[in-house]
């Protein structure tokens, strides 16, 4: 079955970013000229999804706007002689159908799906944490949709990161699929554990923030139990899950920003800036210019 909604989880209340995020939404951030919401909902749109449904909470409504249209700033860039602005403003309106839900308490990235369930009812969908922005030719969520095909399983977005640094992730255990056309990037997962210490650590695959995710997890996350910090772990669900149907692990082809963490954000705000055809250049001869 395709792939057509997509649950974006932007109800958290960003706390690594204050105080920068006391009176507007994290995902709202700009990396160079663009929210980071905005590039989940691009890569969502390029993958071909055509409804996002947004999970959101209190102070969110810069996201509702941004995604609406706004009659009077095109009317006023009309009026102004800038329409391939306003060409720029409308197109983000138009990007895919959206649907707003509201998350009265943050209960964690397992309960925030779960909210998703009367609307994505019994099909596969995709799951996108905006943190995450990767930079790939073919769209993250494209690839993990042709590994969906064939495999009509859960799959998740897997990158290997430093054994040090596993404790900020899920991390599965897995064994290569083997004889694939994505061989050394397609795994079989055995287990997942959520955020362990680097001696627990069963490898040094993390779960990033993209999923594609059969119907049955609902069931699972409705009789999931708070885990670590007291929340709702998606983690969790998925190791119930892997009980009853096989997930996979695959390795995007791209590059992942942590843009949920200041020193990612910082470094994502950096490289794109240098691929912008508008300033690339100069900003490069700028950063040539700096005693580092």
């Amino acid at each position: 079955m395709k792939i057509r909604k997509a649950v974006l989880p932007v109800a958290g209340l960003g706390t690594r970013f204050l105080p920068a995020t006391k009176a507007q939404p994290k995902e709202m951030l700009p990396v160079v000229d663009k929210p980071l919401v905005q590039y989940a909902v691009e890569e969502v749109a390029a993958a071909g999804i055509p409804l996002t449904i947004f999970v959101t909470g209190r102070g969110k409504s810069a996201i509702e706007n941004h995604f609406d249209v706004s009659a009077e700033l095109e009317y006023e860039l009309a009026g102004r002689g800038k329409n391939p602005l306003r060409k720029q403003v409308r197109a983000i309106s138009s990007l895919c159908d959206v649907v707003y839900l509201r998350q009265k308490y943050p209960k964690g990235l397992g309960h925030a799906v779960l909210m998703s369930r009367e609307l994505v009812d019994e099909e596969p969908f995709a799951v996108v944490l905006s943190d995450d922005v990767i930079d790939s030719r073919v769209p993250c969520l494209k690839q993990m949709g042709e590994v969906f095909d064939e495999f009509d399983a859960s799959i998740l977005a897997i990158e290997r990161v430093p054994k040090s640094t596993v404790g900020s992730y899920g991390i599965i255990a897995a064994e290569p699929v083997r004889n694939s056309k994505w061989n050394g990037r397609l795994f079989k997962v055995t287990d997942l554990i959520e955020k362990p210490s680097p001696s627990d650590a069963p490898s040094n695959l993390a779960i990033i923030g993209r999923y594609i995710l059969t119907p049955r997890i609902f069931r699972k996350l409705a009789t999931t139990r708070r885990g670590k910090g007291g929340e709702i772990q998606l983690t969790d669900a998925l190791k119930d899950l892997l009980k009853d149907e096989p997930i996979y692990g695959f390795i995007f082809e791209g590059k992942r920003y942590d843009a949920g963490d200041k020193l990612g954000f910082l470094k994502a705000t950096v490289e794109f800036a240098l691929k912008e055809p508008n300033m690339g250049s100069e900003f490069r001869k700028y950063l040539k210019t700096l005693k580092l």
